[in-house]
């Protein structure tokens, strides 16, 4: 196998990246096509159970309230879709053999401003929830998914992109940095001892 090839469509409110599963190792001449595309109203569901998969666990007390967690996550998206803000985006990666759309990964991003709080200063592209199915890890699903997110950006007439990573998750910082992300700033040590987590990391990539 010598190349990769990539096959794009972007119109305002439809973009389309299909990747042949035979690309990534260890897999056969029949597996199925990855796509990334926009969410749209009927992925809300699977959306939202990815996130709540991959960022909230069900063991003990955890699982009585998985089901509030997942409705809350449901909830979220439905506001951000329908807002139509031409400078948010929900990306889906879909596993689709034979056309039944299966949805294994999912990538937010918009456009955040330097102060928060007041909503001023530099405004610059962030992502969000970025989350794949356990099943389809390490398969190049999120990898697909963050390149999906910089041609957007770019066309949105940004040279930059930005996104938080915990301080304690290593696997998902060797796969930022292996595509180019770079540590912007972190959180203090007092946010760290205050709410008893890991802290978080600002990383930055140059498109």
């Amino acid at each position: 196998m010598n190349s990769i090839i990539n096959k794009f469509t972007l119109t305002p409110w439809f973009f389309h990246l299909f990747y042949p599963k035979t690309l990534f190792a260890n897999c056969t001449q029949t597996s199925p096509i990855f796509e990334v595309r926009v969410a749209i109203s009927s992925d809300l569901h699977s959306i939202s159970k990815i996130i709540a998969d991959s960022f909230h666990s069900r063991h003990g007390i955890w699982g009585w309230i998985f089901p509030l967690l997942h409705l809350s996550i449901y909830e979220d998206l439905r506001q951000r879709l329908a807002l139509r803000n031409p400078h948010y985006i929900c990306l889906v990666a879909v596993n689709s053999p034979q056309r039944i759309n299966h949805l294994i990964g999912t990538v937010e991003m918009t456009l955040r401003f330097s102060d928060s709080f007041k909503k001023t200063g530099k405004n610059f592209p962030y992502l969000s929830n970025l989350a794949v199915n356990r099943k389809y890890r390490r398969q190049g699903v999120a990898s697909q998914l963050l390149n999906s997110c910089e041609q957007i950006a770019i066309s949105w007439g940004f040279k930059e992109l930005y996104l938080h990573v915990l301080e304690d998750n290593q696997q998902a910082q060797q796969l930022y940095f292996k595509l180019g992300y770079r540590i912007y700033t972190m959180d203090s040590h007092w946010n760290k001892f205050t709410f008893w987590r890991s802290r978080q990391i600002l990383l930055y990539k140059q498109l």
